[in-house]
């Protein structure tokens, strides 16, 4: 049995994953609804797939002496769950528990990890990696979380530049707290 890959993302209408203004998290959209179903999302075991550049951002927030209490209930599952980090420059230890880094080619180790896990694999943000992923056919979910903004000005990182054409089967499609729409689609290659 082959584990599921789900490349799961945050966007604003026009496309980007982040921003360099002053946004705040969630682009401060987030509503009681949506972290609900976020915490939904990491309530059974799964293992995280992340690239250097999402490990790297995140592992000041799991130093000793961070005061974990302010993340929200999916973070904190997030951090809790086994974790592979695609990275050639990284190396071991890392701060993240039950952390190992894959040095190999991306394709082949997420290839292994789908064929070898017993449970889902799920990466949150890694744009780099997962466009290089979905480009090879190993991403059986994007989930994408829209968040009710336009950020033309402030915007950074287009969620998609860089992949090929697919085709997308929307298998789900949720609105919480009346305005930040959850989307999931099966990809397809077009042509």
């Amino acid at each position: 049995m082959t584990a599921t890959y789900t490349f799961d993302v945050f966007s604003t209408l026009d496309g980007f994953a982040n921003h360099s203004g002053d946004w705040g998290g969630y682009w401060g959209k987030q509503g009681p609804e949506f972290l609900e179903h976020r915490a939904a999302a990491f309530r059974d075991p799964l293992r995280m797939v992340l690239g250097a550049g999402t490990y790297t951002s995140n592992a000041p927030f799991l130093a000793p002496g961070f005061d974990r209490g302010l993340f929200d209930g999916w973070i904190t599952r997030m951090f809790e769950s086994p974790v592979t980090v695609l990275s050639s420059r990284l190396t071991e230890p890392l701060d993240w528990p039950d952390t190992t880094i894959e040095s190999g080619d991306p394709v082949e180790v997420v290839t292994r990890l789908k064929a070898e896990s017993d449970v889902p694999l799920r990466s949150h943000g890694s744009l780099k990696l997962n466009r290089a992923l979905l480009n090879a056919g190993l991403i059986d979910a994007i989930e994408v979380t829209v968040f009710p903004v336009i950020s033309g000005k402030t915007g950074v990182d287009r969620v998609f530049d860089g992949t090929d054409d697919f085709d997308l089967e929307l298998v789900q499609a949720r609105t919480f707290d009346r305005h930040t729409q959850v989307l999931t689609y099966r990809p397809t290659r077009h042509g």
